[in-house]
Order: C-alpha cells, then sequence, then structure tokens
C-alpha cells in the first residue's frame, strides 16, 4: 500500500523561504512523478509544481520563481522562496503511480493517485 507524507509545514515570515519534505512508503521516491498542490478553504487545490520520474521539473508560469522542488533518493522536496501572504495554505504532495512519459509532469489534480495528508504553511509577521 501506497503512503506519501508531508512534513516542514510551519510559520514563516513574508520575504522568508520553507523547505516541505515528501516522503513515500511503499513507492520509490523516484522514479515516478510527483506533484506539489496548495488549497486554501473554500478553493480547490493548485499545481504548484512536480517533477517527473527522471527529475524534470515543470511549475506553473505565474509562479515559476516562487517555488522549486528538488529530489534525492529519500524525499522529494518543495523549498518556498521569498513566502508571501497569500502562499498561506495547505501544501499537499502526491504521487502518481500510472505510467507516464518519464520526462513529463502534470500539474492537475487528476493525474495524482496518492496524496499525503497536508501540511500547513502559515506567512505571517
Amino acid at each position: 500500500q501506497v503512503q506519501v507524507v508531508e512534513s516542514g509545514g510551519g510559520l514563516v515570515v513574508p520575504g522568508g523561504s520553507l523547505t516541505l519534505s515528501c516522503t513515500t512508503i511503499g513507492l520509490p521516491i523516484d522514479g515516478y512523478a510527483m506533484g506539489w498542490f496548495r488549497q486554501v478553504p473554500g478553493q480547490g487545490r493548485e499545481g504548484v509544481g512536480c517533477i517527473s520520474g527522471y527529475g524534470s521539473t515543470r511549475y506553473p508560469s505565474s509562479l515559476k520563481r516562487q517555488f522549486t522542488i528538488a529530489q534525492d533518493n529519500t524525499k522529494t522536496t518543495l523549498r518556498i522562496n521569498s513566502a508571501k501572504p497569500e502562499d498561506t495554505a495547505t501544501f499537499y504532495c502526491a504521487a502518481r503511480t500510472e505510467y507516464s512519459s518519464p520526462s513529463y509532469c502534470a500539474l492537475e489534480t487528476s493525474d495524482y493517485m496518492y496524496w499525503g495528508p497536508g501540511a500547513q504553511v502559515t506567512v505571517s509577521s
């Protein structure tokens, strides 16, 4: 059974940075597409970036400098660069286990099969 777990959420001051981590149980962390999403109450989940099975990253054009995704052999990370109050949200990590091009990853929630419980990030002074 595949499990996805986020960690590293918390409080960050505006302009600061914060790194979230995502680990998986029952699934190698590399070789599969992983996505990061954020959600605020009353709204749907928004893709903020993803990493393909080959390690290619992709971000929405409007958020390209706002987030950085990296991966090693134990975890996938999401760094929030120069945090803004509007980054206050629950951040989710998700894994895609169905076949996709190894150099491609998607920013849509429907492309991911397994989700973590979420990590709260609050940007406030």
